[in-house]
Formats: structure tokens, sequence, C-alpha cells
């Protein structure tokens, strides 16, 4: 069942969506609410699991991960052990930004990032090596357009 949230709940989480290293101060002046109250809908907001963990987000081209691939897979393989090796395999490759399991055509698509194609074929190569997989079709995305973690509240 998802969290209630009053308007000043909401005004606290677009301000940490924004910028989660604002002080205090600054957003219950956003807010126009005062330091301790805000503190006390984060903590309560934190306890409930509507805010996770706070990281600072790193520009990937400036650290020279200059390639981003969208991975299309296709498998004829279901079986939980399969699944599980396959997750492992996912989760060990730091390349993988994202990974999700689909409805449709498709069974799975992964978000890759690396610093070049030279690099995603050694990714591919290793991922293939550990775990069978019907078809892949990688799509190198040649601008990102929009990238928000922001929901829309």
């Amino acid at each position: 069942m998802p969290v209630q949230l009053d308007e000043i709940d909401r005004k606290i989480l677009a301000q940490l969506q924004v910028d989660a290293s604002l002080s205090l101060d600054d957003i219950a002046v956003k807010v126009g609410s005062s330091k301790t109250p805000v503190w006390n809908r984060i903590r309560k907001l934190r306890e409930a699991g509507v805010i996770g963990a706070q990281v600072a987000k790193l520009d990937a081209e400036a650290l020279g991960f200059e390639a981003c691939f969208f991975v299309l897979i296709r498998t004829s393989e279901h079986e939980a052990e399969w699944q599980a090796a396959f997750l492992k395999a996912l989760k060990e490759r730091p390349e993988v930004q994202e990974a999700h399991r689909l409805a449709g055509d498709i069974d799975y698509i992964l978000k890759v990032r690396v610093q070049n194609a030279r690099a995603y074929d050694t990714f591919y190569q290793a991922l293939i090596s550990e775990v069978r997989v019907f078809n892949v079709t990688a799509l190198l995305s040649m601008e990102e357009i929009k990238s928000t973690s922001a929901l829309p509240l």
C-alpha cells in the first residue's frame, strides 16, 4: 500500500529529487516550513522506505564511459536454475546499470554503460560464456535526450 503524502511531504521530496545535498535550512525555506518539522518528515519518509540511499550522480562521459547500449535479450530457457545464473551474472557486472524482465517478445532489457564498442564486446562475450541466450540485440544510444530518476509527484 502506498504511503500517504501531504503537500509538504511532496514538496520536500521534490526538492530532494532535484538536489539531495541541500541543507535542512534550504529545504525548509523552499517548502515554507522550519528546520525541525522538515527533519522529522524526512526521518519518517526514510523509515517508511520512501527515501532510499542517497548517492552522488556521476558524469559517465567525463569518466570515459562514452557508450551506452540497450541490450535486448531473448531466451528459450526459463528454468529457475538458468534464471538464477543469469541474475547472478548481471549483478556481478558493474557495466549493467539497469536490468528489467519484460512481457512480450523480448525477455530482458539491459542498460549497459561502457567506454566503447570494444568494451561492450568484452562484456557481451563474458555474459554469453556464462549463460545461454537465444538472441541478443544491442542498440547503441546515439544521444541521451532525457535521463531522470525523479518521480512525478
